[in-house]
């Protein structure tokens, strides 16, 4: 089996079709369909629907999935396997996390734990949990930080922290002073969420946070940036909840206020996640040791 071919396969179910994935991959669409029928020739059953210009997976699909990740994911540890002999505990040690988790203070730390290791190569990468969970099981990225456990079993979950999400209004606001009272057909600003799409646990836990607080009701506009959501409530076109780390600066400038009711603070588990059985180079090791410390 080649393994441009186990390749391909994969970057089609990543970017959901094929002309995104010839993109991607730098080649014709042509030879991308022509390494797919051969990868099907040889499994005898074909991988993909083609649907328009998008691609679903069979159950032949489906069931062959898992197994070429942990066959690329393999490489990959063999790749950095040999990278560690050769330089030590040197090399690039890949970091996927979900965007909302990159504050100040976990940059802080990540920058410490550059500087503590001459020649390390930290690369970052953001998405959203399950997008996160899918880099470390692809291999291209040695460990992920993301919102709640996975319960995939190639993967092990660790929770590292909780996130306090925190009810956020402008200076002024009525709900700054009468809390509850002050929020009657109040919009709040989230992530987009589908209730049968769990693809990001933090849009979900939101929603719980404001059904807790009596706001099950509420309108939610959807807003897929955290930048925009806090500019947004500054501006005041509307209320959000939001992740206590990426709130320091404009609460400490004041640009933001906390809204004083209980019930609309939430917690969610923070989780470093890495492939069970992967290869862990000494710059892993040290990765793992910051981030749990």
């Amino acid at each position: 089996m080649e393994l441009d071919h186990v390749q391909a396969f994969l970057e089609i179910v990543h970017s959901g079709g094929f002309a995104r994935a010839s993109a991607e991959l730098h080649l014709s669409q042509p030879a991308i369909s022509r390494r797919i029928q051969l990868l099907e020739r040889e499994l005898g059953a074909p991988l993909f629907d083609r649907q328009g210009r998008g691609a679903a997976l069979t159950d032949a699909g489906r069931a062959f999935l898992p197994h070429a990740q942990a066959l690329l994911a393999s490489v990959q540890d063999g790749i950095e396997a040999v990278t560690a002999i050769r330089d030590g505990n040197l090399g690039a040690v890949t970091l996927a996390l979900v965007g909302t988790l990159a504050s100040s203070r976990l940059a802080a730390r990540l920058r410490v734990h550059r500087d503590a290791h001459p020649g390390l190569d930290l690369r970052l990468r953001t998405a959203l949990s399950t997008e996160v969970s899918a880099l470390v099981l692809r291999g291209e990225a040695g460990l992920g930080l993301r919102y709640r456990t996975d319960s995939d079993p190639a993967l092990t979950s660790v929770v590292i922290d909780e996130e306090r999400l925190v009810p956020v209004c402008p200076p002024g606001h009525p709900a700054e002073r009468a809390g509850s009272a002050g929020l009657a057909g109040e919009r709040w600003l989230t992530f987009p969420y589908q209730p049968d799409d769990p693809a990001e646990p933090y849009a979900a836990a939101v929603r719980q946070a404001l059904a807790a607080g009596g706001l099950g009701t509420a309108e939610i506009v959807p807003v897929d940036s955290l930048t925009a959501q806090k500019r947004m409530v500054e501006a005041g076109f509307g209320l959000a909840v939001l992740p206590e780390s990426s709130l320091e600066e404009e609460l400490r400038a004041g640009t933001l206020r906390p809204v004083p009711v209980p019930g609309l603070t939430a917690t969610i588990p923070v989780v470093l996640i890495r492939r069970r059985h992967a290869f862990t180079s000494g710059a892993v090791r040290a990765l793992i040791a910051t981030l749990t410390a």
